[in-house]
């Protein structure tokens, strides 16, 4: 089989792709209680770039980043905690343990406290879920490869038709990354200035 050809289309196929398969929907998450070795086997089925461990979820509930066991029962991971650590997933890779723990209490105060909260986590999931599915439908609306001005690059720099495919794959990745890059800079901004109460 042969392999598509690097261009503007099919890297709009790939992101209508990553769109489709990205957040599991709250009602989809387990309705039952859970092991943590389930808890870890479902976060590594659904995150595959990321590694977690009992370890890791375990640290995250004793530095107050996700909430403890249900009564400290084997099996007290329910859907909350997977909600939890779903959203904590997505922050990873921008956010510092204790950056996403300042995040979780603007809306949450006591992690381990229900009474407490501003929100729910079902509607801080439910809206995370909407607000990236908007997310994505604008992505794949905005023209971030300006393709002219790649195209025009390209030519400028007399590239065989092998080179210019990788060099078009090259301005699209570092594109994307100088677009996340911001991105993750503002973020960090926000979350290290606000104070709050």
């Amino acid at each position: 089989m042969e392999q598509e050809k690097f261009d503007v289309q099919y890297i709009r196929k790939l992101a209508e792709e990553v769109s489709k398969s990205s957040l599991v929907p709250y009602d989809d998450l387990p309705k039952y209680d859970l092991f943590l070795s389930q808890v870890i086997d479902y976060l590594n089925d659904k995150f595959s770039n990321e590694k977690y461990t009992n370890n890791i979820v375990q640290n995250y509930i004793k530095s107050g980043v996700i909430s403890k066991p249900e009564y400290g029962k084997k099996r007290g991971y329910t859907k909350l905690h997977l909600a939890q650590l779903v959203l904590l997933s997505y922050m990873r890779p921008i956010l510092t343990t204790e950056d996403i723990s300042k995040v979780f209490r603007l809306a949450f105060n006591d992690i381990n406290d229900r009474h407490d909260d501003i929100i729910s986590w079902e509607d801080a999931y439910k809206i995370f879920s909407q607000i990236q599915q908007k997310s994505f439908d604008t992505f794949l609306n905005v023209d971030y490869f300006n393709e002219k001005k790649f195209h025009d690059f390209i030519k400028d720099n007399n590239l065989s038709d092998k080179e210019e495919e990788r060099i078009f794959v090259f301005l699209t990745v570092m594109t994307l990354i100088a677009k996340a890059s911001s991105i993750k800079q503002l973020v960090q901004k926000i979350v290290s200035e606000y104070e709050g109460e």
